[in-house]
This record gives structure tokens, sequence and C-alpha cells, in this order.
């Protein structure tokens, strides 16, 4: 798999720009994206309150940012194991990760008086990330290697 990537240039070209679609969504993140835990977790947050927020706007930029991920991530997906099915399979993960994880912090933030900011920062962190990129490519990997 690893040599047919390496010898197909124009894969690897749409690689480099969907890693660079994920790179410019992180990295104009503070223009782009109502988010008002992006500057609550760089200070000392343990002992103060949450940000006033816009919980549906929140949700929306929430939404739209997993969604931009989502779309580079499953180029990446495509290109790289060249299999529609696991794209879409990758597809319904997204999706179903998604609802669970929004709905936990959401759950988090609305029903609890002082959720655990711990818990709130890594459920945004996977997100907001695209960690699930990372963690998908080498089980997809690791089970083509044992077909």
């Amino acid at each position: 798999m690893l040599r047919e990537l390496i010898k197909n240039k124009r894969r690897l070209f749409f690689i480099g720009l969907a890693l660079l679609g994920l790179i410019l969504v992180r990295a104009f993140e503070d223009q782009l994206f109502y988010d008002p835990f992006l500057s609550f977790f760089k200070t000392d947050y343990q002992n103060k309150p949450l940000p006033n927020l816009d919980q549906f706007l929140l949700f929306l930029n929430l939404l739209l940012r997993y969604t931009l991920n989502t779309f580079f991530s499953l180029i990446i997906i495509r290109l790289l194991f060249n299999e529609k099915q696991l794209m879409v399979f990758s597809g319904y993960l997204f999706l179903f990760l998604f609802l669970v994880l929004v709905a936990i912090f959401f759950g988090l933030l609305h029903f609890s008086n002082q959720p655990d900011y711990l818990i709130l920062f890594y459920i945004r962190r996977f997100l907001i990330q695209p960690l699930f990129l990372v963690l998908f490519i080498p089980a997809f990997y690791y089970q083509q290697l044992t077909r």
C-alpha cells in the first residue's frame, strides 16, 4: 500500500492539500469560530468559573469545525486506502462520535453545577481537533495488513 501511494504523486499532492486544510482550520481557529473556551483553557482555569457563552452559537461553531475536520479527514482516508467503503464507514463513525461527544459536552455544561474542567477540555479537544483521524489511520492500516 505504501509503495503504491508513493508511486502515485497525484494522490500524495491531494493528501498534502487535505493536511493543509486541517492545518489552516487550526491556524485560523480564533478568526473562524466562536469558542470562548479557546482563551479559557489557555489560562489557569481550574479556579475560575466557566466563561459566559452562547450555547447555540457554540454548538453551531463546533459542528462547523467538526464538519471541516471530518471532510479533510475523509479525503485523507479515501486517498490513503483507496477504498470507498472505508471512507463511508469512517463517515458514519465520525457522525456517531460527534453525536455522542456533543451530547456529553453540552450535558456537562447544562446539568452540572461545577463540571470537571478536565473532562470538558478533553471532550472538546476531540470535537475540535482531528484526533479521530490519528486513531483511524493506524487501525485501518493494521486491518489491511491482517487481511
